[in-house]
């Protein structure tokens, strides 16, 4: 195992892809040790990759990327400028109820962000917002779309650990909810203290706003609807939102949609393949693990330090925190999910609450320098210092953390849904 720490940490040090890091420093352990076989490690990787699960993921990223391409997201953000746009601080509001819906289809944080930060930074400056707050509020909105289903966090987290996916989707919508209600309490403060601009409401517009975005309204209420009425799977519900997308695209976008198909498929694949690397190294790292006893070790060695569950898991969300800094929350992921989670079983840690724990501190790492996603990403859009958009996202990343604290004192927040719709859905 030191061997595996040793070479891991330092080819992460040294800049390798955590997917590289992963798959070389089992590879030199497996090398090294007489009774293992190398071609083991082949089998590891591709037998990981074929879960019928896994093929949510890729669904779930062109789907973001057709809605990108097709202005789906523009018209998600027309609607919740109609219906909120005129409060003090309005627009800002509406970029979250935005995030709140284009997260309850792509799943991706950092693709949220970036296409806020194409549609909402140049309206939000136009209208007199401060540079560091726009960018702040576009980047911590994204972070919404690891809890509100269909997430891909939840999705890996789902497949490394076997835990029902569907379940974890339920899991997400309160602490989801409640990230996005708390972001918005911080816009309502800043909007008193600065008197930040506010627009005026229209019936008129608030039904253009409906009329041009039914198309996009539609696409979750179907997608997220068959999937917890029980007529999809989450690959299926994946597979459908390609579907309506591609659809929709067609029909609006005719054959100038057709022509840009192609680059926006390449960009997906691209996406995709690097997930998948990832996720087959990890694939490899739990064969050497499963191998070698080393969670049960781990396990065994936090028994003796005699802690409760709910000191395991603020040792554990300490770590990740950290981790935070300087990896990304895929790297976070696959690094630590194998091995604590035997830990956290042997504990009696609730699976699904542990999920939601883990997928809450991934997204606070979004914003934590000098790694964050999301700061990078809103950046690059919007041309703004990594700076200013960090300061901006400080505040939202107070009260992120007092929602990580309210759902690990209160497993109930993320459980009772599960708990309940599943039973109610799919019966006992």
């Amino acid at each position: 195992m030191h061997l595996l720490g040793t070479s891991l940490i330092g080819l992460l040090i040294i800049g390798a892809p955590i997917g590289v890091a992963l798959a070389a420093a089992t590879v030199l352990v497996v090398l090294t040790d007489p009774i293992m076989s190398s071609n083991a490690l082949f089998r590891s990787f591709f037998s990981f990759l074929s879960s019928y699960t896994l093929m949510a993921i890729p669904f779930f990223i062109y789907a973001g990327f057709l809605m990108e391409r097709t202005g789906l997201i523009a018209k998600l953000f027309l609607l919740a400028d109609a219906l909120i746009g005129w409060l003090p601080g309005g627009f800002a509001y509406a970029t979250l109820l935005a995030a709140v819906m284009f997260g309850a289809i792509s799943g991706s944080s950092t693709a949220m962000a970036a296409a806020m930060g194409v549609i909402a930074y140049p309206e939000m400056i136009k209208r007199g917002y401060p540079v560091w707050l726009a960018a702040g509020i576009i980047a911590c909105g994204g972070g919404i779309a690891l809890l509100i289903p269909p997430s891909i966090t939840l999705i890996l987290f789902g497949i490394i650990t076997e835990e029902s996916i569907v379940s974890l989707f339920f899991a997400g919508v309160v602490p989801g909810l409640m990230l996005a209600l708390s972001d918005a309490a911080v816009i309502i403060l800043i909007s008193f203290y600065m008197r930040l601009p506010s627009g005026s409401f229209s019936f008129k517009a608030l039904g253009s706003a409906l009329w041009q975005s039914w198309p996009a309204l539609l696409m979750p209420i179907v997608i997220l609807g068959g999937l917890y009425g029980g007529l999809f799977t989450p690959t299926e519900a994946g597979a459908a939102a390609c579907g309506y997308a591609l659809v929709y695209g067609v029909f609006s976008g005719g054959t100038k949609f057709l022509k840009e198909l192609m680059p926006t498929t390449v960009r997906a694949i691209n996406l995709t393949a690097i997930v998948f690397f990832v996720l087959g190294c990890v694939g490899v790292f739990q064969f050497l693990l499963a191998n070698k006893g080393w969670p049960q070790d781990v396990a065994s060695w936090v028994g003796d330090l005699g802690l409760s569950q709910m000191g395991f898991l603020v040792m554990l969300l300490v770590v990740m925190l950290f981790l935070s800094m300087f990896l990304t929350g895929v790297a976070i992921l696959v690094l630590t999910v194998p091995i604590f989670f035997p830990v956290a079983l042997t504990l009696g840690v609730d699976p699904i609450h542990l999920g939601i724990l883990t997928a809450l501190a991934i997204e606070m790492g979004g914003v934590i320098p000098p790694v964050g996603l999301n700061l990078f990403a809103v950046s690059g859009t919007t041309g703004v210092p990594v700076t200013k958009v960090m300061q901006g996202a400080i505040p939202f990343l107070f009260t992120d953390g007092l929602v990580l604290v309210l759902v690990l004192l209160f497993p109930l927040l993320a459980l009772w849904l599960p708990q309940n719709a599943v039973t109610s859905v799919f019966g006992n």
